[in-house]
């Protein structure tokens, strides 16, 4: 008889969060569970022809970095009866089920305001299932909150979790990089590797960070002035496509409108470049059709400005440098495509995730991180100095745990073959 395994995840700003957790439902059908996702946040595509049940919660989402207010599908705060029911299906979901093994995603690093139906869902797992394995899920980097909020999750860890899975690599970015880790939470972290897309090749995405709606970060007032206006690397990477002036810049920002600064801060860079230097935009679907029309409008003749492509990785590898945001699967991109690369992360509202995945790879040598806001803040003018000082630099081979699917289905094993 199979084990069972129930994923819960919420995603509000931006999509990150469902792909990985669908990455990890994928893998785990894969090693023999029986498994379903539960999603709090708004659809994304349709699930269907997935190895594993989704289930679709009443939705819920946010506006830009404003995590405290929670907004149906209408824009408009969630009341109370929304709140229940969204409580109630998991529960009913854990009766039903009685999983072998329960995850939550990003909770109890984050997800505050979503305590309530996690506490829930894991009591309910537990009454119908007591022998049911408790983990959290989380990024390689996470937001560190106030100091009483880090206790009251690591009250939380102790007391209800098992294990926490890391899908990323301790070698690159350890998470006390960003959590403070004590003797308790050490012992539960379980480094998953780099959690990537488990299906065939012959699936592509637009992007790795795309979602196919319009869920979209929104970005806040003075997100900047200019919008006023792993695999190991393999040996056989491409190397000489971009050490020509004829390679393309590649701009890319994820699914969602929070890159539109970099956009348009790439755009004014490019009218101060030559003009026999090509570039190339690529804007995700959550961009409003109204805000992908002024950045067309706005493009000289030798930048081109589209829709974020499904051969985005074709284009990334042939590139003469990559200029993108600092999202998790940034880091893939980059050490499978080995090309001169330039960071800016996303830090709008004081998130600072990007921004320490960004120091890390600039530490390795992927990438030169530059800054958006703050002190010396990136303008246009330093932007193409920047592009023009790296191109033709050669990235170097670095290693990196990329196997996060494979290895994160054999520790959930081991973990319950434990717990028996």
């Amino acid at each position: 008889m199979k084990a069972t395994a129930l994923i819960a995840v919420t995603h509000l700003l931006g999509s990150g969060h469902l792909v990985r957790a669908a990455n990890l439902a994928r893998a785990l059908a894969q090693a023999g569970f029986a498994v379903t996702l539960a999603s709090g946040g708004m659809p994304l595509r349709a699930m269907a022809e997935e190895p594993f049940a989704f289930v679709q919660l009443p939705p819920v989402r946010t506006e830009g970095v404003d995590f405290r207010t929670l907004l149906d599908e209408a824009g408009r705060p969630i009341v109370l009866e929304r709140k229940k029911e969204r409580i109630g299906l998991l529960q009913a979901l854990a009766a039903r089920l009685g999983p072998d093994v329960v995850i939550v995603e990003h909770f109890p690093f984050g997800r505050r305001q979503l305590a309530a139906e996690f506490l829930a869902l894991i009591e309910a797992a537990q009454a119908a299932n007591p022998k049911a394995l408790v983990l959290s899920s989380v990024r390689d980097v996470l937001v560190t909150p106030r100091p009483e909020r880090i206790a009251e999750a690591q009250e939380r860890l102790a007391s209800l979790f098992d294990a926490v899975l890391v899908h990323g690599d301790a070698d690159f970015l350890p998470l006390d990089r960003s959590w403070p880790v004590d003797g308790g939470l050490a012992a539960k972290l379980r480094y998953t590797g780099y959690l990537a897309d488990a299906r065939k090749p012959s699936q592509p995405s637009p992007h790795p960070e795309e979602p196919r709606s319009g869920v979209s970060k929104d970005v806040p007032e003075g997100s900047g002035a200019s919008w006023s206006m792993f695999r190991d690397a393999p040996d056989g990477a491409p190397q000489d496509e971009g050490s020509e002036g004829t390679a393309e810049i590649i701009v890319s920002g994820g699914g969602s409108a929070a890159a539109l600064p970099l956009f348009a801060l790439a755009l004014e860079a490019a009218q101060l470049g030559p003009s026999e230097r090509r570039w190339r935009i690529l804007v995700g679907r959550g961009v409003p059709e109204e805000a992908f029309g002024r950045l067309r409008a706005v493009a000289p003749a030798h930048v081109t400005v589209e829709r974020a492509r499904p051969d985005f990785p074709a284009l990334l590898a042939g590139c003469a440098i990559s200029i993108s945001q600092a999202g998790y699967n940034t880091v893939l991109d980059l050490v499978a495509a080995r090309r001169p690369a330039i960071v800016v992360p996303f830090d709008a509202g004081g998130e600072t995730e990007q921004a320490v995945r960004a120091e890390a790879m600039q530490r390795a040598g992927l990438a030169r991180c530059l800054r958006i806001s703050g002190e010396g803040a990136l303008t246009p003018a330093g932007l193409a100095a920047a592009v023009e000082a790296e191109i033709g630099r050669r990235p170097p081979a670095f290693r990196l745990a990329l196997d996060g699917a494979r290895n994160a289905a054999a520790i959930v094993k081991q973990l319950l073959a434990e717990r028996v």
